[in-house]
């Protein structure tokens, strides 16, 4: 018998061996409504709970699952539970601070890679999405195990559970007997398929959020009497800002609080609660959760410290608290976070413990910082930008920015979302998400930690280029169109922008000034992000000419001189914005002896009413006493910077994410060619015999299973060897030392290039030989290669990032790699318009493009390689590093000269879809 999974014998009395308890499929679910169950494999010990569950379910259940009103349950429960994971599957959800088992799937292998598969949901549970998350989980099981095809048999009159097949997006054929439906699909999850299950976790998302934004009553568990205390300011602002439902103060030790009554316990508690905030020591945030449980509390916000970021008695804290919330189905924000607040007027949830509540606006924010929160919920007041919901999120335990993100997304009131993270807890899926909804609405995001990312063993060229920057959270970015500050200041300046103007098509900018030397600044720092000062047209100089004296300098900067009426900002804003021939205008105003800021202000937002296309205006008031408030009317806020840097800052930033976001999404293609079981079984191989780093012929297999491009070459043991095999291909011949111990080749004498004939190549690997020998690195071999015609060196590599998966870069590749540390890296999988894109951003893309006049190389030969690459470590995530350097790139097409790969065992992948572990 084989199978992915480890063998134990089975000590019953037939002495069979079977699969080990798949541990690696349990998971933690959420339904349509947002709440939660635990799915896991079934267990032969699950018999008389399995027998429970389905003598709870109703007659109609029973007859659709068993064709029959009087099934033998009995029997049905010794099927459910007699198991070997291989040939016969069960998986069973359950809920409830009693396990209660509130659904059963399974599966029994019929001939081949064929199997039966059966299905039941308890009644309560029908139509919240159960069944087919058992569906996708039980083919996920089935096709690690080989089988690739699911049966099954439908009464027509059950349209519930024949909608779980049709509408899991699987390819499901569907046949019509007497009195039967015949249902078949593949146990492999199509594109199609899995489309629809994204729109299920969105819809779950956004339905776990509303508990916590949208909630029809809240009870705050530890409400104080006492002002300044967080129980105490979280239940006063809740009534101060008028939330729109009723507040319970829940303390065991007063009979009143802040003059409302209040309950000893939240069991007691009159009616429904559907938001629970705990501020009480974190002791007693245990026995807080499981009367909440007890009570049927929908949400439950933990403001208490003192968890995982305290330690390892914190850390257990915690894996009890989620324990609690996910039997119980409720979710939770926290622990050790500032709260949650919505500013909807038809809400008002002023849940926080901050003593500012500020504007109802159009921005949604994060704060993975409860202190860091409170200060920016400040700021955000004093700058009058409003905010439509803010949740603190604190250690992340369940719910998390990829939920929130979802919500927003969803949300009418909010247009913007801003962010502020120190770590991710599933950086992949967050990118997947943020790629979507960044194409309808823009997200700014501060991730503290640029420096050192870690401690990635750099064993390989792309190692040491990854391991010693932030470069693998920038390329998640940048793939998913997160605009990223560096700072929190800069992060306002940006969504003070986006918030208030449109966002800009492109990098063109035309800066209007009346001083020369601030406007030249604003070109400068302009220029240096990537913004485009371009010439005006002459039409444009034209117009500008018969309103501005001679003095004045019409091209771009436009400086209007130093006497400019306010008179001249409003036209000079409205021709250059009517003419279209920049993307956005910023407005520099230096306080002369005779013009007012108040009179300038006005004049601006006058021109930009008389602009018809979509140009963003930005303000520069360099005067003492700030911007003047004539910046803002009901129709139109300019925002407003102290310094040109700081708008050309959040400018380019702005333009960045407008030119994503006009850039085709694309598309990850399908290698048709690659032979994926045959690269499957050269890793499973050099598993089996205990390699690192594989041996050369393998590296070469490998490559060749996915169409990358090598040079003919033969490894040799001997010197001799390499001199035949030199003659034999004949030409110019490169010769390298084989040995696993040694990064960098050249360095240690380890590289011979353009040799020619027998006696020359023989004699180059016996020096050889000596050579790395005495820098400690005997070599096992020679690598005997045709030369390749010369071209521009690049590097495409891979690092296995243990949170991240695999990471993909492209560089300047050759000995000069890691000296100029130009590249660029994307989370895979990778579309092609990754691959163009993170090749067009290396500064060393114009040795590709003809630099003084060399020939153009194959850049698309290029973004082949890396695709394929791509594709390869997709597919293998036993592949922990990989260098392809150099890939020698000419106008005759991209060959990967040198490669190194190394592999290690790979955890089993988590089942999807699944909330994270806690």
């Amino acid at each position: 018998m084989s199978s992915k999974w480890p063998l134990r014998r089975d000590p019953g009395p037939r002495a069979r061996y079977v699969i080990a308890y798949p541990a690696h499929r349990e998971a933690d679910v959420a339904l349509r409504d947002g709440s939660t169950v635990q799915v896991r494999p079934a267990r032969p010990s699950d018999r008389e709970l399995v027998l429970d569950f389905l003598r709870g379910l109703s007659r109609d259940s029973l007859f659709f699952r068993f064709f029959s009103g009087g099934a033998n349950l009995e029997a049905a429960a010794e099927w459910a539970t007699d198991v070997d994971y291989e040939h016969r599957f069960g998986l069973i959800a359950t809920s409830g601070v009693g396990h209660g088992i509130v659904g059963h799937a399974g599966y029994q292998v019929t001939d081949g890679d064929r199997a039966e598969v059966a299905f039941e949901v308890a009644d309560d549970f029908q139509g919240r999405g159960l069944g087919t998350i058992l569906l996708v989980h039980l083919a996920e099981a089935a096709e690690e195990q080989g089988v690739a095809i699911f049966e099954a048999s439908v009464l027509p009159e059950n349209f519930r559970m024949a909608g779980v097949f049709r509408e899991s997006g699987f390819s499901v054929r569907m046949r019509s007997a007497p009195d039967l439906v015949s249902v078949e699909m593949p146990t492999t999850i199509s594109a199609a398929a899995r489309e629809r299950f994204e729109d299920r976790e969105r819809a779950t998302a956004v339905a776990a959020v509303r508990r916590f934004l949208e909630p029809a009553s809240v009870a705050v568990i530890g409400a104080s009497r006492r002002r300044g205390t967080v129980g105490g300011e979280v239940f006063h602002n809740l009534l101060a800002t008028g939330f729109n439902g009723p507040v319970h103060p829940v303390n065991p030790h007063a009979d009143v609080v802040q003059s409302v009554r209040t309950f000893k316990s939240v069991v007691d508690v009159t009616g429904d609660v559907e938001l629970a905030i705990v501020a009480v020591p974190a002791a007693a945030v245990i026995d807080a959760a499981r009367e909440c449980a007890a009570k049927g509390v929908k949400a439950l916000v933990v403001l208490s410290a003192g968890f995982a970021e305290t330690g390892a008695e914190g850390a257990a804290r915690q894996h009890e608290l989620v324990r609690i919330c996910r039997e119980s189905g409720m979710r939770l924000v926290g622990p050790n976070c500032l709260g949650v607040l919505n500013t909807a007027p038809d809400v008002r949830l002023n849940g926080i413990f901050g003593p500012l509540y500020p504007p109802s606006g159009r921005i949604g924010f994060l704060s993975q910082s409860g202190a860091l929160g409170l200060a920016i919920v400040d700021y955000a007041a004093k700058l009058d930008l409003g905010l439509s919901s803010f949740v603190s999120v604190g250690n992340k335990a369940d719910i998390s920015g990829n939920d929130l993100i979802q919500y927003w997304e969803a949300d009418e009131s909010t247009e913007l979302m801003l962010l502020y993270l120190e770590s991710f807890g599933n950086p992949r899926k967050f990118g997947r998400i943020a790629r979507r909804v960044a194409r309808s609405k823009p997200i700014l995001a501060v991730k503290s930690g640029r420096s050192a990312a870690g401690a990635r063993a750099a064993s390989s060229h792309t190692g040491a280029l990854l391991a010693s920057s932030d470069v693998t959270v920038d390329s998640l970015f940048e793939q998913a169109g997160v605009v990223r500050t560096d700072t929190l200041a800069e992060l306002f300046d940006v969504a003070t922008l986006l918030a208030s103007q449109p966002i800009p098509s492109g990098r063109r900018v035309a800066i209007v000034t009346n001083a020369g030397g601030p406007g030249i600044m604003c070109a400068d720092a302009c220029e240096a992000r990537g913004l485009e000062v371009v010439p005006l047209a002459d039409d444009v100089r034209a117009e500008l000419a018969t309103f501005l004296p001679p003095a004045a300098a019409l091209a771009n900067p436009v400086d209007m001189i130093a006497t400019a009426p306010a008179e001249h900002y409003r036209r000079a804003v409205s021709v250059v914005g009517r003419h279209q021939g920049a993307d956005a205008i910023i407005a520099i105003f230096i306080p002369p002896l005779l013009t007012e800021s108040a009179e300038v202000a006005s004049a601006i937002r006058e021109g930009i009413g008389e602009i018809d296309a979509p140009v963003p205006v930005l303000a520069v008031f360099m005067t003492a006493e700030g911007p003047p408030a004539d910046l803002s009317s009901e129709a139109e806020t300019v925002p407003a910077f102290a310094f040109p840097e700081d708008a050309a800052r959040a400018l380019a930033r702005a333009a960045d994410y407008g030119v994503w976001r006009s850039t085709p999404a694309g598309e990850t293609p399908i290698f048709e060619d690659a032979r994926v079981e045959e690269g499957a079984a050269v890793i499973a191989r050099a598993l089996a015999g205990r390699q690192a780093w594989l041996e050369q012929e393998d590296v070469a297999r490998l490559l060749s299973c996915y169409g990358i491009r090598q040079p003919e070459s033969q490894v040799v043991e001997t010197a001799e060897e390499a001199g035949r095999v030199a003659a034999h291909f004949g030409g110019r011949i490169a010769l390298k030392a084989i040995t696993p111990t040694l990064l960098h080749k050249t360095e240690a004498g380890g590289v011979e290039l353009a040799l020619e004939g027998a006696a020359a190549t023989t004699a180059a690997a016996e020096q050889m030989a000596r050579r790395v020998t005495e820098a400690g690195h005997p070599p096992t071999g020679f690598l005997v290669q045709q030369m390749v015609p010369s071209g521009v060196e690049m590097l495409v590599g891979v690092v296995h990032d243990p949170l991240f998966g695999p990471v993909v870069a492209c560089g300047a590749g050759g000995v000069q790699a890691e000296l100029l540390k130009d590249v660029a890296a994307r989370i895979s999988p990778l579309t092609d318009g990754d691959a163009r894109e993170m090749i067009r951003s290396l500064k060393t893309f114009s040795l590709l493009d003809g630099f003084r006049g060399a020939p153009k190389a194959d850049v698309g030969a290029l973004e082949d390689v890396v695709l394929r690459v791509g594709a390869l470590v997709e597919n293998h995530p036993e592949i922990a590093e990989m260098d392809c350097n150099p890939v020698t790139v000419s106008r005759d097409g991209a060959v990967v000269v040198d490669a190194r790969i190394r592999v290690q065992e790979a955890p089993p992948p988590r089942p999807e879809p699944a909330l994270r572990a806690s």
